[in-house]
């Protein structure tokens, strides 16, 4: 008989897991660039009035940067826990704590209001989202990949990264849709809460669509397994942050690396560009949000596409097509900009998230595949959120900084192109991960042979 690790599910219960985290993870996301896109466009004349444009700007994505700041924090909590209790369980606390925390950003009370207690709120409700969102991925990710057939597990694992683009498609075609129907000044008085107040509608139907679920088949293999040795009275595990440190530190590194220029080319080309277009630039935030719109439904349809390539060829030579890519492209990117026609600008969004899809999309796949069942959940989290910090947290903050102090987009695009470095010596320092059996990777193992091994014909979920 088949063990739970190796039993491939039904057709119908993997489609309805991959629905899950798609679902979860587009609310997650829509609640967090919900903030973004808001911190670009309004927070810095509600919560910081008495700044100038640029510099409340710079304080606006201050705080956006704050949620960055939790992300590994939650990473490590819900890692942890999510290793030692399942996946499934920390992905709705993660729900409730993200949709909560943004629920509330919708009643806030302005500067006008409170005075300074509005933007100290502001900022703690932003660290709940970064918190929750820092568990989040790790769970959305390990979930399909734990489930999904081995060899199609780069095209499955890859739905749930395209929560990015629906999160930013929705989050973005709200704020448009309400920027096109009412007065500048409507909008600014109440009409931004709006998208916020809908998070709560959002939580709902991800909670009803996650709770349908099962556990993740190698998880519950692995979970048993520790109980045996338990049992026998064999040594006592590590905690998972510990065993990834002893045993899997070189991964971490490396899915660190990997993260450098997916993640700073994303917040240039979706949230700096809503402050470059419309102040540099002086195009319409109608404009500039129209064009962010478009080219996210383009990123989510070629998200799947990518992972199903690095089904193919592997998730080395796709992630490097992204990396090279998006440094090749961050010159011509500003220029189109700067020529500033809509369809210049909508060409510069969507070939910049095109690429950037190379590398978000084999990222889930990647990272499951480099680190051992039981230390999985905290391995891949603390791999890409640490990351975060020094990569998402601040790009658009230190755009916006560069563009106020050289008025010029070429050391933007000279940031980006060395983040785009740091990347590709990451990926060509990594082995190819493609082949790996999920429920037969050990912590320490000399994994050589695995990676070149050809995939066997009958390979199953793992």
């Amino acid at each position: 008989m088949s063990s739970p690790a190796t039993t491939p599910p039904a057709p119908n219960n993997l489609k309805r897991i991959v629905a899950a985290s798609l679902v979860g993870t587009t609310v997650e996301w829509y609640d967090f660039f919900l903030y973004g896109s808001a911190a670009a466009l309004v927070f810095n004349k509600l919560f910081f009035p008495e700044s100038d444009p640029l510099v409340g700007t710079l304080l606006s994505f201050l705080t956006y940067a704050v949620g960055f700041a939790a992300r590994p924090l939650g990473a490590l909590v819900f890692g942890h826990y999510g290793d030692r209790l399942g996946r499934k369980k920390l992905l709705v606390l993660s729900l409730l704590m993200m949709g909560g925390a943004t629920f509330a950003i919708g009643l806030l009370p302005t500067h006008a209001t409170v005075g300074s207690a509005a933007p100290v709120l502001l900022t703690v409700l932003r660290l709940v989202q970064g918190f929750a969102l820092g568990g989040e991925w790790g769970g959305a990710v390990l979930l399909v990949s734990e489930h999904g057939d081995a060899k199609r597990r780069g095209f499955w694992a890859s739905w749930p990264q395209t929560g990015a683009p629906a999160g930013q498609l929705l989050a973005t075609g709200v704020l448009s849709a309400l920027t096109a129907l009412m007065s500048e000044s409507a909008f600014e008085s109440w009409g931004w809460r709006i998208p916020f107040l809908l998070s709560g509608v959002l939580v709902i139907l991800g909670l009803w669509i996650r709770l349908s679920v099962d556990e993740s088949p190698v998880f519950k293999a692995a979970l048993a397994q520790a109980e045996q040795r338990k049992a026998a009275s064999a040594p006592v595990e590590k905690m998972p942050l510990v065993a990834v440190l002893r045993d899997h530190w070189r991964d971490v590194l490396v899915a660190m690396g990997a993260r450098m220029a997916e993640n700073i080319s994303y917040y240039v080309i979706t949230a700096f560009i809503l402050v470059y277009a419309t102040t540099a630039v002086e195009l319409s935030k109608q404009t500039a949000l129209n064009a962010v719109l478009i080219a996210s439904a383009v990123h989510f349809a070629v998200i799947p596409l990518w992972g199903a390539l690095s089904d193919r060829i592997g998730r080395r030579p796709v992630y490097l097509i992204g990396a090279v890519g998006v440094a090749v492209w961050m010159f011509p990117f500003f220029a189109l900009i700067d020529s500033r026609g809509f369809g210049s600008l909508l060409l510069a969004v969507t070939v910049g998230l095109v690429f950037h899809g190379a590398m978000y999309a084999p990222q889930a796949a990647f990272f499951a595949e480099m680190f051992a069942t039981r230390m999985r959940y905290s391995g891949a989290s603390i791999g890409a959120q640490f990351s975060s910090v020094a990569a998402g947290a601040p790009a658009p903050l230190i755009a916006t900084a560069l563009l106020a102090d050289f008025g010029s987009s070429t050391p933007i695009s000279l940031y980006v192109i060395a983040a785009a470095l740091l990347t590709v010596l990451a990926i060509v320092c990594a082995k190819e991960t493609r082949n790996r059996d999920l429920a037969e990777i050990e912590p320490g193992a000399d994994r050589q042979a695995a990676d070149s091994a050809p995939l066997p014909a009958d390979a199953r979920s793992v």
